[in-house]
């Protein structure tokens, strides 16, 4: 976790993965959050790579602005408190995770020293001209309480092929809120990459 961030590690990373994967079959992307905001650039390069089909999960938003400086903002907050936070993070995940997911989620630790950097970085993103790039079968899954579903309109015009699923009674931790749900979604998704 003491690895410091930067945009070229964090597409490295990716590139890897997905290469490595495509040594054995098609290729399903799948990108939560930063990761999701990440994949989305990695997924519209001008060069597509070998990616058979692309979920963004909790991912619609564009990092700029107010909204990306309110977002650091709170972020440096919790930072500044006892604890770093940890103490109000856990209490809350206790109370909205099941317990299937709770167990694992944050089990590897969390690399708040590098948040803030890696959020000042993905302003540089450029996500509309990346989405307008993807042509593989594309999935937008939000839960319906994400904070980040504020360019969810926006996203879903300039990706047009693209299928928006929003998920009831969940927050932007979609995936380990309802894991039965997102699993269903990732085998529709598995199921569309057999068909093609």
């Amino acid at each position: 976790m003491s690895e410091p961030f930067t945009l070229e590690g964090a597409f490295a990373t990716i590139d890897e993965a997905v290469l490595r994967a495509a040594d054995r079959g098609p290729v399903l992307l799948a990108g939560h959050s930063m990761g999701g905001l990440l994949s989305i650039e990695y997924a519209g390069r001008a060069e597509p790579p070998p990616v058979a089909a692309f979920i963004a999960a909790s991912c619609t938003a564009i990092p700029r602005g107010v909204g990306l400086a309110t977002y650091r903002t709170l972020a440096g907050g919790f930072d500044r408190l006892p604890d770093r936070g940890m103490w109000m993070t856990n209490r809350v995940l206790d109370r909205t995770l099941p317990p299937e997911t709770r167990a694992d989620f944050g089990a590897g630790g969390y690399a708040l020293d590098a948040q803030d950097v890696a959020l000042r970085s993905l302003s540089v993103l450029d996500l509309l001209a990346a989405l307008e790039r993807i042509s593989v079968p594309l999935w937008f899954i939000n839960g319906q309480y994400d904070q980040l579903r504020v360019n969810e309109r926006l996203f879903t015009r300039v990706a047009s092929h693209a299928e928006l699923i929003v998920v009831p009674r969940t927050t932007h931790l979609v995936t380990a809120m309802r894991p039965g749900v997102f699993n269903a979604l990732l085998n529709l998704a598995i199921t569309t990459i057999q068909e093609t």
